[in-house]
C-alpha cells in the first residue's frame, strides 16, 4: 500500500496532489507588499465607476458544464479535418521539403554551438537538467521529429512518464488528433487544464502532458496553428490544376487518325454493321485460347488510342488523315502562378526548395540568408523551449527541488 501511495500516477499520491495544485495556477506568485499596495491603489481609482473591484458583475452567476459542449464538439471535428489536410499535403514534395527545412533550421547545432544550452548558476541543477535532456529525453535525436510534427500540425502531445524517486523517466508521443485540451472546466479555478485521450479513455493532468503548440494566432486556441495553414487553399487549387493539366495531356496530346471508309453500294441500314466489321479487322486481333478454343478479340497493342471512322460514298475513295494533338500541352503558366503562391505561404524561398532558372546552389543555412525566416525560426524555437522548461520544472519538483 505504501508503494501504491508513492506512485505519482495514483490520484491518492501526495506527489500527484502537489503537482496538480502547482500546475493549476501560475508558477510564479508575487507576494511583495508593494505589489499588493499598488493593486489596491489601482482598484480605488475605479471604485466610483464599478460596483465591485473584482468585476463580479461581468461573470456568470450560474455554471453549466454542458454549455460549451456542442461548440467544443464542432471545434474537434474541424481540428480533425485540418489534420487530415496536413497529412495529404505532405505528399507534395515541396511541402515535405519545407517541413524538413523548418525542422533542420530549428535543430541546427555544432561543436561550438550545442543544440540546447542550459543557463543556471547552480551546477547541481544544471547537471540534473543536462542528464534529463540528453540521456532521458535524448533531444539530439528526438527533437528533430518533435519540431517537424509541431510545424506540421501546430500541436505535439507527449505523455510524461514520472517516477517519484527518479522524476521524468520517459516521454511517449500520443496521437495529436485524439487528444483534447480541456480548459475552463472548473468554475473555481479558470487556469485548471486537463488533457483527454478519447480513444484511450484516459484523462491526464497538466503536469502529465507536454503540449508543444505554435501560438500567435488565436483562431484555433487553445490549440496551435500549423505553418501549413496559409497553404491549405492554395494546395487544393494546385492539385486540382495539376490533375486537370495531366488529364488534358493524356486525352488531347496523342495524334489521332481519321479513316474515311468507302461504303460503296452498302444499304444505309447495314452501314453501321459494316463499319464495325472494318474497325474490328483493322484495330483488333483475334486470339484463340488454346485451353478452351474460344476466340477472343483483343485490342492491338500498337493502337492504344481510339480513332475516327467515317463512312463516305459517291466516288470518294478510302483515305486516312492525321489530326494533330492538343496545342496547350506545354503551357504551365497557371501552374507556376499557384506554385509561387505556395512558396509565399510556406515562407521558404523558392530558390532554396527547387533548382529554378538562374538560381545558384548555396550551402549556407536559410536562417543566415533570410532575416524574416530567421525570426520565424526563433519564434518556433521559443515554443519548443517553453515546453522543455515545463518538463524541467516537473522533473526538479519531483526530485524535491
Amino acid at each position: 500500500m505504501a508503494d501504491k501511495n508513492r506512485n505519482p500516477r495514483n490520484e491518492a499520491s501526495p506527489l500527484f496532489k502537489r503537482l496538480t495544485r502547482l500546475f493549476s495556477g501560475p508558477l510564479v506568485n508575487y507576494d511583495a507588499q508593494m505589489v499588493v499596495r499598488n493593486s489596491k491603489t489601482d482598484a480605488d481609482k475605479y471604485s466610483s465607476r464599478f460596483k465591485s473591484a473584482s468585476g463580479q458583475q461581468f461573470k456568470k452567476t450560474s455554471y453549466n458544464p454542458f454549455s460549451n459542449l456542442s461548440s467544443a464538439a464542432m471545434a474537434n471535428v474541424a481540428r480533425s479535418q485540418r489534420y487530415v489536410d496536413f497529412d495529404q499535403m505532405e505528399y507534395e514534395p515541396i511541402i515535405a521539403s519545407a517541413l524538413d527545412i523548418y525542422a533542420d533550421e530549428m535543430t541546427t547545432s555544432s561543436h561550438l554551438h550545442p543544440l540546447l544550452r542550459i543557463s543556471c548558476p547552480n551546477e547541481e541543477i544544471k547537471l540534473i537538467l543536462t542528464s534529463l535532456y540528453q540521456n532521458v529525453l535524448n533531444i539530439e535525436h528526438n527533437l528533430f521529429g518533435w519540431c517537424r510534427t509541431m510545424c506540421k500540425f501546430g500541436d505535439l502531445m507527449l505523455y510524461l512518464d514520472i517516477e517519484e524517486d527518479q522524476g521524468v523517466v520517459n516521454a511517449i508521443g500520443l496521437p495529436t488528433r485524439e487528444v483534447e485540451r480541456l480548459e475552463g472546466e472548473d468554475k473555481t479555478n479558470p487556469k485548471y487544464v486537463q488533457f483527454q485521450w478519447n480513444s484511450g479513455g484516459l484523462t491526464f493532468e497538466n503536469w502529465q502532458m507536454a503540449h508543444f503548440r505554435i501560438l500567435g494566432n488565436d483562431k484555433y486556441a487553445p490549440y496551435g496553428t500549423s505553418v501549413l495553414e496559409p497553404a491549405r487553399r492554395i494546395f487544393r487549387q494546385l492539385i486540382l490544376l495539376e490533375d486537370a493539366m495531366m488529364s488534358y495531356r493524356i486525352v488531347r496530346a496523342p495524334e489521332r487518325r481519321v479513316f474515311y471508309i468507302d461504303v460503296g453500294n452498302v444499304a444505309p441500314n447495314d452501314i453501321e454493321a459494316y463499319m464495325q466489321k472494318v474497325m474490328t479487322q483493322m484495330k483488333r486481333n483475334q486470339v484463340v485460347d488454346a485451353n478452351t478454343g474460344r476466340v477472343d478479340l483483343r485490342y492491338n497493342p500498337m493502337s492504344t488510342e481510339e480513332d475516327y471512322f467515317i463512312p463516305v460514298r459517291g466516288g470518294v475513295s478510302s483515305r486516312v488523315e492525321s489530326l494533330p494533338g492538343g496545342t496547350y500541352t506545354g503551357d504551365i503558366d497557371d501552374v507556376k502562378y499557384l506554385r509561387d503562391k505556395l512558396f509565399s505561404a510556406l515562407k521558404v524561398p523558392a530558390s532554396y526548395l527547387t533548382n529554378m532558372e538562374g538560381a545558384d546552389e548555396d550551402k549556407t543555412t536559410l536562417a543566415q540568408k533570410d532575416i524574416r525566416f530567421a525570426r520565424t525560426i526563433q519564434r518556433l524555437q521559443r515554443s519548443i523551449i517553453t515546453e522543455l522548461e515545463k518538463i524541467g520544472i516537473i522533473h526538479l519538483y519531483t526530485l524535491g527541488y
